[in-house]
């Protein structure tokens, strides 16, 4: 299954080279071009008559870096893209290409303080425990600078859910997979960028070489389908379709696209909602502050608790989207 054997590979902010060797295996057949930029970005060309449109995705997850070693043995670490300390205790994580597993080390509640108690935990209450007893000993075993990632396996559960890790943005990589199948009328652009969660370095670099005049973005975004959260906080629904941002933190999109792209879904009854959050934002930034600029829009597959260990999201909603972007890119001429 794609989607599995994406969210499955490690490929941190910095480190995405298994994703990016997935990608370039199975997209290859349905492209006229593909090359590998120098930042690492995935770039695919589908050539056209029409606009210059290009379909972005990010191929990086969120992980860490290790940064010391501790004279128990145990790893100094920090996060690479925006993990919150608060969910670090006892997670299980694997670490560089051999795949060393670790357990997140964290003072257990018995032993604290009440003042400890009332803390948020931070990246310094923390460390990486590999089973090493010595400094000497963990230096054999694992550089400085190595990578580490969450050990969390895709599955299906539920009635028609996913969980897994990397759903930001193995999700989007997924759909523009499955939209690379079908032909357009457009000269279409597809990017795998790297390092999205550190700041759409990737991005800066593939949209200032492509020039699109019209970028769709795909992400797994946020979603606060829970109860302790109002309806009218939640920035969008797990089962209710594919989200069509209004704006983030570094964009404003463009409405007429988001209007064209909501009407093509009211025609062909695929369901969608807009994303009410404004928090966040992803490589649309770079899209249309690159070059000239271009018109930009979002459109993502809502995920419960990203950034985390696990997330959990809809067949249905993934499903949605892929036939949503394919309608949408079928209408540019």
């Amino acid at each position: 299954m794609l989607l599995e054997r994406l969210c499955n590979a490690t490929g941190p902010s910095g480190f995405e080279g298994d994703v990016r060797e997935i990608i370039k295996e199975i997209v290859k057949p349905y492209v006229d071009e593909l090359k590998v930029d120098n930042m690492g970005n995935v770039i695919i060309h589908k050539k056209g008559s029409g606009k210059r449109v290009v379909v972005d995705a990010h191929m990086d997850e969120v992980g860490f870096i290790i940064t010391g070693y501790n004279e128990d043995g145990t790893l100094k670490f920090y996060s690479l893209g925006g993990i919150s300390a608060n969910i670090l205790p006892a997670k299980v994580v694997l670490i560089g290409d051999n795949k060393i597993p670790g357990v997140i080390g964290f003072k257990a509640i018995h032993l604290q303080s009440s003042e400890e108690r009332k803390r948020s935990v931070s990246y310094t209450d923390c460390c990486i425990d590999i089973g090493a007893s010595s400094k000497e000993e963990v230096k054999k075993l694992v550089s400085l600078g190595e990578y580490a990632v969450f050990d969390t396996e895709f599955s299906e559960f539920g009635e028609g859910l996913y969980k897994g890790k990397a759903f930001d943005d193995r999700m989007g990589c997924a759909v523009l997979i499955e939209a690379l199948k079908e032909n357009y009328d457009c000269d279409l652009y597809g990017t795998f960028n790297v390092q999205e969660e550190v700041g759409e370095r990737g991005a800066f670099v593939s949209a200032f070489n492509i020039k699109a005049d019209i970028g769709i973005v795909l992400e797994g975004t946020i979603c606060a389908d829970m109860p302790s959260v109002p309806k009218h906080l939640r920035a969008t629904e797990v089962g209710k379709g594919p989200a069509i941002s209004i704006m983030d933190r570094t964009s404003i999109f463009n409405h007429d696209i988001a209007g064209e792209i909501m009407k093509l879904g009211d025609e062909k009854g695929i369901p969608y909602q807009r994303r009410r959050a404004i928090a966040g934002g992803n490589d649309a930034f770079a899209i249309h502050a690159s070059g000239e600029g271009a018109k930009v829009a979002t459109i993502s597959v809502p995920c419960r608790y990203i950034h985390s260990s696990v997330s959990v999201a809809s067949k249905s909603d993934f499903e949605s989207t892929v036939k949503l972007l394919v309608e949408y890119l079928k209408t540019i001429k």
